[in-house]
């Protein structure tokens, strides 16, 4: 007994001191990831069960409706899709209408290639989030003053990978069936497969089997005519014009930034500039289910490198997504994950 405990001793000593060594080392990252799990550990404690939700007299049906909605959802996912099952989306969290998490993504000015950050078990990652919106600004002008395109926003949902039991965000609820649907299963892919190092495999899968599935979802919950269902492919064929025409946008820019790689920096600013106006009047000309969904969506801001890697992180591969699965593996959603969970295990 005593040579056990002096070796668990020995270990735990040793487990101790490189831990502080590693601290030491990378107090950066050792304070970002403990403002981050406070962060989350917050959201964690303060939501409440949905079961108790469900039986609270004082919550309102058309909240109580949209938590067995997803709880359906879950369901469908893991039954239909094999996503994996969890505990999640079990608890709901009160967000009162505020945003929780804002991400920053950065840029080289005259290259769309994304600044990235390592991290341990997640390996590198080309955004930062924090719960704290001011430090997220901070990081914002930090890479700005070294030059980078910077894109900062808030988050509509996250997954921690099965390390929390990820709530429901109360501002989930305000999404149409289809939507909502689709945000669920994209957050369940997550937790069911991720690559390290490779964000935009993760990302583009999660917005592939999202989209895919919530079609699924509504086709057999609804019928294959029903309005929840047609008032979502519209809305889903209107992004995949949008995603389409930005993606060739981006192309546009990488044969340009290529070409003037020798070039003064005021005339690139200049060429770059109105490259990207040339895109985003050209909106004008795309055919959208609805004439007015992206009207003015760059009033406010203009478009730069950064917001342009939004659309290569979670749209670029769905296409080539979608041909593998139909032509290997007959459609099957389930089977076309087992193939990929076995190729990134």
């Amino acid at each position: 007994m005593r040579k056990f405990l002096k070796v668990f001793l020995w270990i735990f000593c040793v487990l101790l001191l490189g831990v502080f060594i590693f601290g030491l080392f990378n107090r950066e990252l050792v304070s970002y990831g403990w403002e981050q799990f406070k962060g989350q550990m917050h959201i964690v404690q303060n939501a409440r069960p949905t079961d108790e939700l469900l039986n609270d007299p004082t919550v309102s049906d058309s909240i109580k409706d949209k938590i067995r909605f997803i709880d359906r959802v879950k369901k469908f996912a893991i039954d239909s899709l094999g996503l994996k099952p969890s505990k999640n989306y079990t608890t709901l969290y009160d967000q009162h209408g505020q945003p929780l998490l804002w991400v920053v993504t950065a840029s080289e000015p005259y290259a769309i290639r994304a600044y990235t950050w390592k991290f341990p078990v997640l390996g590198n990652v080309s955004y930062k989030g924090y719960f704290n919106k001011s430090k997220a600004e901070t990081l914002e002008y930090m890479l700005k003053q070294k030059g980078y395109d910077t894109d900062l926003g808030d988050v509509s949902a996250w997954s921690t990978l099965g390390w929390f039991r990820d709530p429901i965000l109360s501002n989930m609820l305000k999404r149409k069936e289809g939507h909502l649907a689709e945000l669920i299963i994209h957050e369940m892919t997550h937790a069911t497969l991720y690559a390290k190092s490779n964000v935009d495999f993760n990302e583009n899968l999660a917005s592939f089997v999202g989209e895919q599935g919530a079609i699924r979802f509504l086709s057999s919950v609804y019928g294959d005519s029903s309005k929840e269902l047609k008032e979502y492919v519209y809305s889903k064929d209107d992004y995949d014009l949008f995603t389409r025409h930005m993606l060739q946008g981006k192309t546009m820019l990488d044969s340009l930034y290529t070409s003037i790689e020798h070039t003064p920096e005021a005339q690139k600013k200049l060429l770059k500039s109105a490259l990207i106006d040339s895109i985003v009047q050209a909106l004008d000309t795309v055919s959208f289910h609805r004439k007015d969904r992206y009207a003015g969506i760059y009033r406010d801001k203009k478009p730069n490198n950064a917001y342009f890697l939004n659309f290569q992180r979670y749209d670029a591969m769905k296409g080539r997504m979608k041909l593998q699965m139909e032509r290997k593996f007959d459609g099957d959603i389930r089977k076309y994950l087992t193939y990929l969970k076995s190729k990134y295990s």
